[in-house]
């Protein structure tokens, strides 16, 4: 009988290396779902279902849920006027699970998120409003833009880069279709204004990015006004648009009511704020884009005002604002005197008038886009990859 071979244990080294190498993910088998509610940290989905799985969680959080009516939304600059009885189911949340929670722009439930999320702010700040605190999960995924420019040969040489945007656009199947979606529901003399911004909420929700930064945010010669155009009626602002422009803290107060828009608005708050007399921006470039593109499709739909300039603003006026005149004018200015948001939107032009200027050796090829880092960030510390790691182990257990 063959006695069987009794394993030599493994040198310290080797189990070392064997450490040092990550866990391997475990694969989605076919069909699965992908995981759109897991990848945040602390959904407020998530959140919810904890918290009603312990009954005084439960209970506190619909009792301060029903406040929702006798809670006003105040202004920044009003005091906000809280019932005792929700002041004290605030406090019974706030070493639940509900605290801290996230949402996300494309998740699946983003507005019953959203409304988990406002009705716990108050938890969070029992009463005290937070414009810089924004409900969405603070992350930036780049990936490479594949484009093909073989079918954009047809064009004249001469075609400004914004036309070009559009062919690329009509190219690509699910932007063709959401472009063409809210291209029906804001044109014509019928037009329906909610239903024109709800169409184009969802194209800058849905579109892939790259897509839609291209076409709101490509670059025009200074005399190009054709091309001018063709950017400002991105946005079909002859429909998204108010017809009379209405006071511009009215127009937020409006925007406060709406979940959506209200997340929309303090995430843009939050991603393109200067810190600073210097201009120094709270984020990077990139986070400030999207913000600023998620507003699009909501009461604070910004355009760029002519077809001559790079030039954004609200659609909104500050006259008659009485004693509130300066916190109006600041509003306004946050998008038409911002130069976190100038510099971004001029950094991503360049970005796009550099990608039709070069010759690229394939006509169809992978694009990323680099964009300025917040130098407060740090890098992340060194952590051993598999190959770093895999290659000396194999040296080793084939010499052991």
């Amino acid at each position: 009988m063959v006695r069987p071979l009794n394993p030599r244990p493994l040198p310290p080294v080797v189990l070392m290396l064997l450490l040092l190498l990550p866990p391997s993910p475990l694969p989605l088998a076919a069909g699965d779902p992908l995981p759109t509610e897991s990848r945040l940290m602390n959904s407020c989905l998530q959140a919810r279902r904890k918290c009603q799985a312990d009954p005084t969680c439960s209970a506190a959080y619909h009792h301060l849920d029903s406040c929702t009516s006798s809670i006003s939304t105040p202004l920044p600059s009003e005091e906000p006027s809280v019932p005792a009885d929700c002041l004290e189911a605030a406090q019974q949340l706030r070493n639940s699970s509900l605290i801290g929670c996230m949402c996300h722009r494309r998740m699946k439930n983003q507005v019953a998120c959203l409304d988990i999320y406002w009705t716990v702010h108050r938890a969070r700040s029992l009463g005290n409003y937070e414009l810089d605190v924004s409900p969405y999960e603070d992350t930036v995924t780049s990936k490479p833009w594949k484009m093909n420019l073989s079918k954009l040969n047809m064009l004249k040489p001469d075609s400004d880069l914004c036309f070009k945007f559009a062919m690329l656009c009509t190219l690509n199947d699910k932007c063709d279709r959401l472009r063409k979606a809210y291209g029906e529901a804001c044109s014509g003399p019928h037009c329906q204004r909610h239903v024109c911004l709800r169409q184009l909420l969802t194209f800058f929700e849905k579109a892939a990015e790259p897509h839609a930064q291209g076409l709101l945010l490509c670059p025009c010669a200074p005399n190009d006004r054709g091309c001018g155009e063709r950017r400002r009626n991105t946005i079909a602002p002859n429909c998204a648009l108010p017809p009379v422009a209405p006071n511009c803290l009215e127009l937020r107060r409006l925007c406060f009511s709406d979940p959506l828009c209200r997340s929309r608005l303090v995430d843009f708050q939050t991603h393109c704020h200067p810190m600073d007399i210097l201009g120094t921006c709270a984020t990077e470039q990139s986070r400030c884009l999207r913000a600023y593109l998620g507003l699009i499709g909501t009461a604070m739909t910004p355009n760029f005002v002519s077809n001559v300039n790079t030039s954004v603003a609200l659609s909104c006026t500050c006259r008659g604002s009485g004693n509130l005149q300066e916190e109006c004018e600041q509003l306004e200015g946050f998008f038409s005197h911002n130069p976190c948001l100038t510099d971004a939107i001029a950094a991503k032009m360049r970005f796009h008038s550099q990608l039709f200027s070069q010759d690229w050796p394939h006509p169809t090829f992978a694009v990323m886009a680099h964009q300025n880092e917040n130098p407060a960030v740090r890098p992340q510390p060194w952590v051993p990859s598999l190959f770093s790691c895999t290659l000396p182990l194999i040296l080793l257990l084939s010499l052991w």
